[in-house]
């Protein structure tokens, strides 16, 4: 019998003026940081971290991330780790960014500490690292050993970043909860390849919780990008408890048919969260889910400005053979949708897709 498992990172910080105090978290666990930096944030680092990391005599190098969780960027990286001797890997960015700090700790065998710099996605917490082919289209997932050893949320910077990545992981975030809860009726494995523990579930729904009482006001909080109690909660929702919830609890359809949207070009431009959104409204037709939920997860998507129909991602028509191809992607052999109780095959997700977008035309306006 497969075992239930309870899976997190040794430490979650959350607070604001954090990237200034970054020495403090690096040197229980090493001496020579690598700080993979999304671009934007690079000057940043530059100015306020390695400074402080010099007077604490932690050698440290910022190096910038080349935008795609590839086998090349880990590769390219994983290379500069050895170059440098760095001890430590620091992950300073979206959730592409942290992703690649965590593979490259992986295969370098060293501890890492993820900064996120948005609230996108669970990313920070997940023994998961989600590699993309150099085109963008997504290719498998890599299953680590272990999670971070130390996530880092400054609500700070997260406040002032767009309010589309705020956005994007609240819907992310939303899935969390149903995709648990249907890997636990199928008797599924969750991200570790455990069983569902009752305690992720139980994280899973706290998580869902928190989205509902708290998106309006934290919302507001992005959208002025200030830091309130309603959007430190929200963070720790959409960073934490989803990460714990969906790696404890597992993953369903929604993650699946987002997989299978990320093969379309014309959807590349959208954000992880926005395609999961989608998929857990396909999932819920699949479920026949009662009136309440739907209505439920319409109303946070609608508050957090989230795309509804395809239209809201820019997709005109919906050409049959592009969407039965997501289908067949979001069904293949080794993705979540197995973890769904209702069996399901290609054909019947992609009816669900046309019924779902038709679902959200009648709730749009």
């Amino acid at each position: 019998m497969i075992p239930r498992s309870i899976t997190s990172p040794k430490k979650f910080i959350i607070g604001q003026n954090l990237l200034p105090q970054l020495d403090g978290f690096i040197k229980d666990f090493g001496n020579n940081a690598l700080l993979i930096c999304d671009e934007f944030i690079l000057n940043k680092v530059k100015t306020e971290a390695l400074p402080v990391l010099q007077q604490a005599g932690i050698t440290a190098h910022a190096e910038q991330f080349q935008y795609e969780c590839t086998d090349t960027e880990i590769g390219r990286i994983h290379e500069i780790v050895k170059r440098l001797g760095a001890n430590v890997v620091v992950g300073i960015g979206g959730g592409k960014t942290m992703d690649v700090a965590k593979a490259v700790a992986h295969f370098a065998h060293i501890p890492v500490i993820i900064f996120p710099t948005i609230a996108s996605t669970d990313a920070p917490c997940t023994a998961l690292s989600v590699v993309y082919k150099d085109d963008g289209e997504f290719d498998r997932y890599l299953f680590l050993p272990q999670n971070p050893d130390a996530v880092i949320a400054d609500t700070g910077i997260i406040a002032a970043a767009p309010t589309k990545f705020f956005a994007a992981g609240i819907g992310d975030a939303l899935a969390t909860f149903f995709e648990a809860r249907a890997c636990c009726y199928a008797d599924g494995l969750n991200l570790v390849q455990k069983r569902v523990s009752r305690t992720g579930l139980g994280m899973a729904l706290m998580c869902y919780e928190l989205i509902v009482e708290n998106v309006e006001m934290a919302m507001d909080a992005a959208r002025r990008h200030v830091v309130t109690p309603a959007l430190e909660e929200m963070v720790e929702a959409t960073i934490y408890l989803s990460g714990i919830g969906a790696e404890s609890g597992g993953l369903a359809a929604a993650h699946a048919v987002s997989n299978g949207m990320s093969s379309l070009p014309q959807l590349h431009h959208i954000q992880h969260g926005e395609k999961v959104a989608f998929g857990l409204l396909t999932q819920l037709v699949l479920e026949k889910a009662d009136t309440e939920e739907i209505e439920n997860v319409i109303y946070v998507m609608k508050t957090a400005g989230l795309p509804l129909t395809l239209a809201d991602f820019g997709i005109e028509a919906m050409v049959e053979s592009e969407w039965r191809q997501v289908a067949e992607i979001a069904c293949a052999e080794g993705d979540t949708m197995c973890n769904m109780a209702v069996k399901v095959n290609a054909d019947r997700v992609y009816q669900a897709m046309v019924a779902a977008d038709a679902l959200a035309q009648r709730y749009h306006d």
